[in-house]
């Protein structure tokens, strides 16, 4: 997790006093709007994420008087529906995936990766993922979110929805089912989208920065595919071959099946298959088993062959054995 110096190191230091709360003090719209891409730019967040079918996964992820940070998730068709954030300015920035900004009377606007967005107090937006991939977002809020009032769109103007007052992090969960409801999707997703999603928790690796990892031994390369593939295809020289079907009991440090080199969480994994995409979602099963640094290499070995790296003789690839 970044520290409160990391996050604040590229954020101006004015601090403005909050009204009606004498001797508080709160973060400007624009030093959210750096706290948020300081913090995309770390590697504070990316282990935390989770997916949720039924409404938008989100977490506080840091917490101060001054400000606070909070992590969200969005599957395809997640909306927020109108809502303000109370008295709070607040910043957020896309870290991956595309999200689009509804205001009244206003063009929507289409929020890349990299981009930002803040806003002031009492700023009513509803924003949503109407693409066809998960979408992931940082959001900073000055003071700290405790109130979000919700509105529905009547004609031309927005009618606040009566409901009790509710701390932020217990936010109206049937209200959230609602509004995942009334998109009419279903809780089914498709295999692309369950990759998107995985991948959107990896940092994932070219067969050159993979190379290069091993090389300086920062990582181990593990191979996950099966015999039959490794012997017609070939294999990379000193990558531990442990096959798809056993690999969550060998890398648990749980698991009395574990390899004597699984002792612990922190352990350093690349892992490659034929192409790059059933190691996508094994990188992410390791994840969930917290291995936080597991993840896999882009193109997988055809990518790594097509690059001119080292391979094994194809004797010594056919009679490699999964561990």
């Amino acid at each position: 997790m970044a520290t409160d110096k990391m996050l604040a190191r590229k954020a101006s230091t004015s601090l403005i006093e909050v009204k009606g709360l004498p001797g508080a003090m709160s973060r400007t719209a624009q030093e959210l709007a750096d706290i948020v891409s300081q913090f995309a730019s770390s590697d504070g967040w990316i282990d935390k994420v989770r997916l949720c079918a039924e409404w938008r996964w989100y977490e506080r992820l840091y917490h101060r008087p001054d400000y606070d940070i909070w992590l969200i998730s969005w599957l395809p068709g997640q909306s927020t529906g109108f809502h303000d954030h109370g008295g709070s300015s607040g910043a957020f920035v896309v870290a991956t995936g595309i999200l689009e900004e509804h205001r009244l009377g206003e063009r929507t606007r289409v929020i890349h990766p990299g981009n930002q967005h803040s806003f002031g107090p009492d700023y009513a937006h509803d924003v949503r993922n109407v693409s066809l991939a998960p979408a992931i977002s940082i959001h900073a809020y000055s003071p700290p979110l405790d109130e979000m009032n919700a509105y529905k769109l009547d004609g031309s103007q927005l009618v606040p929805i009566e409901r009790e007052s509710e701390n932020a992090e217990t936010f109206d969960q049937e209200w959230r089912m609602q509004r995942w409801r009334a998109v009419g999707r279903s809780d089914a997703l498709s295999i692309d989208q369950v990759l998107s999603a995985a991948r959107a928790r990896l940092r994932r690796l070219s067969p050159d920065e993979a190379h290069e990892a091993v090389a300086k031994r920062e990582a181990m390369l593990v191979d996950i595919r099966p015999e039959s593939q490794r012997a017609i295809e070939g294999s990379i020289a000193g990558a531990l071959v442990v096959e798809r079907n056993v690999l969550e009991w060998r890398f648990d440090p749980a698991s009395s099946a574990r390899l004597p080199i699984a002792a612990d969480h922190d352990l350093p994994v690349i892992l490659f298959c034929s192409e790059g995409y059933a190691s996508s979602l094994a990188a992410a099963a390791l994840k969930d088993l917290g291995l936080s640094r597991a993840t896999d290499m882009v193109g997988g070995f055809h990518a790594w062959r097509a690059m001119g790296l080292p391979i094994a003789p194809q004797s010594k690839a056919s009679g490699d054995r999964s561990c």
